[in-house]
């Protein structure tokens, strides 16, 4: 006889925490079910608040702790996925529409980004400031978000965007979803990964090629391989991976044998990174911001002599570690 349901030995009166699962990939743009970071449960308070769950694993292929810290850039991608989720779940956004972020910037507080003993299990409170439609549908959001664990507030970021339908988009980028589906060049070869705060070449997204020997300039090593900044096919190349770019640039400025973390990250992005022409990142020198032991640090893209986006990023020493730069 077939059984439909498992014994429980659980007394009738035990109260039993809820299920959770993750959020559906699709929802948050991920292939992979192991980059999604938030979860299935959210609430809708009123037009614009809303509440959602999210989880950091302890350990991370790509994203890994930083001295026993949690990643800041787990909280980017996680601030990224809360707009995602918001327009399909939230705003009624088919699937297959397009995104194009211009900004998104988060600030961590280091000391409550210890990795703990399990799973980080985060609440993120969110508030949208502008909510931009047209013929009822949604074509742009701008978010707040406020990632507390255990009533700790861990972070804080926003972030802007826009969206449009498949059609349109095929319209506007008919020559270059052409262009993205021939084969890419070769690879460049990598700045030594240690330069960069990076274990192992193929996470290196930095390459010395053709970038002179002045310094702070380099040359965008598009690895489309990479199975987490480059999680699925695409006509463009990822706003994660230009975040990925400036913190590397950044930290190919620390001396070697002291650890610093991007504490904050402001980002504006002007255009699509394009497959098929060279990506240069440069830096501007560090500036100490007086009575803190902070550095900000400029860092930009150009392709085909154009602005791509910049990043200001504010550094700061690992907590117990020394000063930062």
């Amino acid at each position: 006889m077939l059984q439909t349901s498992a014994p429980s030995e659980t007394p009738a009166d035990t109260v039993v925490p809820p299920l959770t699962s993750t959020a559906p990939r699709q929802y948050v743009h991920r292939a992979a079910l192991a980059e999604v970071f938030l979860t299935a449960d959210w609430t809708r308070h009123d037009e614009a608040r809303f509440t959602l769950g999210a989880q950091w694993p302890r350990t991370h292929t790509f994203f890994g702790p930083l001295g026993g810290h949690y990643d800041p850039m787990m909280a980017a991608e996680t601030i990224r996925q809360v707009g995602a989720l918001l327009a399909h779940a939230g705003f009624g956004v088919p699937l297959g529409h397009q995104f194009l972020m211009w900004e998104l910037n988060y600030r961590v507080t280091p000391a409550l980004m210890a990795v703990g003993a399990a799973p980080a299990d985060l609440r993120l409170d969110v508030t949208c400031t502008d909510i931009r439609r047209r013929a009822g549908r949604l074509t742009g959001l701008s978010y707040e978000v406020t990632v507390s664990e255990n009533g700790r507030v861990l972070a804080t970021g926003d972030a802007r965007y826009t969206c449009t339908s498949p059609e349109v988009y095929r319209r506007l980028r008919a020559e270059r979803l052409d262009a993205a589906a021939s084969a890419p060049g070769p690879l460049p070869v990598p700045v030594e990964p240690g330069t960069v705060g990076r274990r192992d070449a193929f996470d290196v997204v930095l390459s010395p090629e053709g970038a002179g020997e002045a310094g702070g300039r380099w040359k965008l090593r598009v690895n489309t391989a990479h199975p987490v900044l480059f999680d699925h096919p695409g006509d463009h190349i990822p706003g994660m991976v230009l975040l990925e770019a400036a913190r590397q640039a950044v930290h190919s400025r620390v001396p070697r044998g002291r650890e610093i973390v991007p504490v904050a990250m402001d980002s504006a992005y002007h255009r699509y990174a394009e497959f098929g022409s060279p990506v240069w990142i440069e830096i501007d020198q560090a500036v100490d911001l007086p009575g803190t032991s902070e550095s900000l640090v400029s860092v930009s893209g150009r392709q085909d002599g154009e602005l791509l986006f910049t990043a200001i990023t504010t550094v700061a020493a690992l907590p117990g570690t020394g000063p930062g730069l």
